[in-house]
């Protein structure tokens, strides 16, 4: 055969199983592969268990065995392999993941990306948590519900809530296993051209593109567990695995006929035909045996992995069934599994097929005498793999420390700044502090500053967290801020802006209003502390008002509107405050703080009062008691709100004219007194 031509092309795949290891080198021309070189080894010992290597020397002598086999099948060496790391060690973790925000917002796609990516944090740290002294890497993460205000829904952006939520699977794979893979490679005299996962490599063959808009899931069944993806929408969503497989079903033929482990594998294999089986147990005993005879020893363990199986399909699928079920692997071949899982599936038989030639109709095997079935999925897989993705594991620097990732083919900076535990709430911009307190008894809050995001750069070239990243790359991150704590004045309260008006003596003063802390009363430049409690008062107080106008009222009486007042006496919005001087006979008797009535004074000289008629805004008003009069008179004869503004500026007039509260007024005079907006 000539290969020069196809040399550029050609790819060597490897399945390194826990029974056997399979090796393909093909190329893929007009989207058929063609095998070229086949070759499968069983291992001697149980050199692996579950998918796990426990003898990297022994299996690294297998692969070694392995690639000689090919390399006399093709006439060139073979240097390059691309491997699969088994779906068997993966490891899921799912989480609910909560997101507040302080009041209801339009979500965007930044609070989504937030919250899963927060959800990825909280799964890193649960595995870690429970796996002790091994790093985890991430292989991807699948959101299976989005929660708005605690109910489940398809699409969060564009829709207002106050709290976001999703469930997340997380898949993670173990150092030490990928560890373990490159050094048996390497033990061999091979690098590692490419590394997939398993279940990734599957799926590639047994469920084409144009089916994955099906909620299909795939089980590959392996000698010591069922590897299990799931697709939907287009993509691969899901992946699990369960500790059951092909060696459950052979070691019940262990007991069951007193042989060895590979007499009863021969035993399960011959099961699936009609003809008769014979054997010699341990005891040199030879024995003939049915196959149904067979089938009903396994019954039960059949049954029980089916069982898992779907378990673990309607879990990783949000909690339901799939629409079908496709079965690859030897061990998925044994009597009954597909019918069984039918039937936890409540699924109807025909729509849990074991897949292998039908699969496999896009590969064409040079070598004739290689039969199509469900065994070689994964290993064609593994190579035809390498074509569409460039799975493999490679390195980067953060903030100077080497890190190794699996390369996805879709890795940005997130993908690293997870992986070295960065914590995710230094790569967002922060507030600082909010303030709460109660202005007459209703909460406040204001916000504290926003802060700087997280500068990132990649190759010394400014980036962002979703900055796609390759091998080598020198990603620096600086963590973000966090913004001033927020401050705030009493004079910034709306309330306080406000002023209250009084009379003094027929001349108007106005006030700020009072301000009480707890206990205390505070002026506008006091600076709010969290959870104070302000109460802005409407009033004054005589003794307030007398303390803010400094007046000495030695020997003089105070009357509030015409009332005789004292200390702790209320002065409201626009209320008439007159202070006399006492007669030199008038006594004032103070006992415990409260004054009691005083005696009758002695009658004064009368003063000659007048009245006058003015217009009022169209209507006449009678002013009486006085022997003169101000604007500010016409309050006590017209009934008008001054207290609470109607309009943007009180507007005074006199005969036309603009004026203030002192105004004179005379007989005859035009009023005009009116809000304008």
């Amino acid at each position: 055969m000539t290969l020069n031509k196809y040399m550029d092309q050609m790819v060597f795949g490897l399945d390194i199983g826990t029974r056997s290891i399979v090796g393909s080198v093909g190329y893929l021309e007009k989207n058929k592969f063609k095998v070229i070189a086949h070759y499968v080894k069983e291992h001697e010992s149980r050199d692996m268990l579950d998918g796990q290597i426990h003898d990297i020397g022994r299996v690294s002598d297998s692969i070694a065995k392995v690639k000689e086999e090919l390399e006399q099948q093709l006439g060139v060496e073979l240097k390059d392999v691309c491997i699969a790391a088994a779906g068997r060690v993966l490891k899921t973790v799912t989480v609910h993941k909560d997101y507040e925000l302080p009041e209801e917002t339009a979500i965007t796609g930044e609070h989504i990306y937030s919250l899963e990516l927060m959800g990825v944090e909280e799964a890193y740290e649960n595995i870690n948590a429970s796996q002790d002294n091994i790093r985890f890497y991430s292989v991807g993460y699948t959101v299976v519900k989005y929660y708005l205000n605690d109910y489940v829904i398809a699409n969060l952006e564009g829709h207002k809530a106050k709290k976001i939520g999703a469930d997340i699977i997380v898949t993670f794979l173990p150092e030490d296993v990928v560890d373990g893979l490159y050094s048996a490679v390497e033990g061999a005299g091979l690098q590692v051209a490419n590394l997939t996962l398993e279940p990734i490599a599957a799926i590639n063959v047994a469920i084409p593109k144009k089916y994955r808009l099906l909620n299909i899931a795939l089980v590959d069944v392996g000698a010591g567990t069922s590897d299990i993806s799931i697709t939907k929408d287009g993509s691969i969503v899901a992946y699990g695995m369960i500790p059951m497989a092909g060696d459950e079903f052979t070691e019940t033929l262990v007991s069951k006929y007193l042989v060895d482990f590979n007499t009863a594998e021969d035993i399960k294999k011959a099961s699936v035909s009609n003809r008769q089986i014979t054997f010699k147990d341990i005891m040199g005993l030879k024995k003939k045996i049915s196959p149904k005879e067979v089938r009903e020893v396994y019954a039960e363990a059949v049954n029980k992995t089916a069982k898992e199986v779907a378990a673990k399909i309607i879990e990783l699928n949000g909690g339901k069934s799939v629409s079908a079920v496709f079965v690859v692997g030897g061990g998925g071949k044994i009597y009954g599994f597909t019918n069984a899982i039918a039937k936890e599936l409540g699924l109807e038989e025909e729509r849990v097929a074991l897949r292998g030639e039908e699969v496999l109709g896009s590969v064409e095997f040079i070598d004739e005498n290689v039969k199509k079935d469900p065994l070689l999925v994964t290993p064609i897989g593994i190579c035809i793999n390498y074509y569409n993705q460039n799975n493999n594991f490679i390195f980067v620097h953060v903030n100077g420390e080497r890190i190794k990732l699996y390369d996805n083919d879709r890795l940005t900076v997130v993908d690293a700044v997870l992986q070295i535990g960065f914590d995710n709430k230094a790569l967002f911009a922060k507030r600082g502090k909010e303030l709460n307190y109660k202005v007459n008894g209703e909460h406040r809050m204001v916000r504290g500053e926003m802060g700087e995001p997280a500068i990132i750069t990649v190759n010394d070239k400014e980036a962002n967290i979703n900055t796609p990243i390759k091998k080598n790359d020198r990603v620096k991150i600086i963590e973000s801020t966090a913004g001033k704590d927020a401050e705030f004045y009493i004079e910034q309260i709306p309330e306080y802006k406000s002023e209250i008006k009084v009379y003094v003596n027929d001349k108007m003063v106005i006030c700020p209003k009072l301000v009480r802390v707890g206990d205390e009363i505070k002026t506008g430049d006091y600076k709010i502390c969290d959870g104070d409690e302000i109460e802005i008062l409407d009033y004054y107080t005589v003794d307030r008002l007398v303390e803010y106008m400094d007046l000495d009222v030695k020997n003089r009486t105070i009357l509030v509107n015409n009332i005789e007042a004292y200390g702790d006496e209320p002065v409201y919005e626009n209320f008439s405050i007159t202070i006399e001087e006492k007669d030199e006979d008038e006594e004032e008797i103070v006992e415990k703080k409260e004054y009691k009535p005083k005696e009758p004074k002695k009658p004064k000289k009368p003063k000659k009062l007048k009245k006058i008629t003015v217009e009022v805004n169209g209507k006449n008003v009678v002013l009486s008691g006085k022997e003169k009069y101000i604007f500010v008179d016409i309050l006590d004869f017209y009934p008008f709100d001054t207290r609470t503004p109607q309009g943007k500026d009180l507007i005074t007039k006199v005969n036309d004219e603009k004026c203030d509260f002192y105004a004179p007024v005379e007989e005859g005079d035009k009023i005009d007194l009116y809000w304008e907006n």
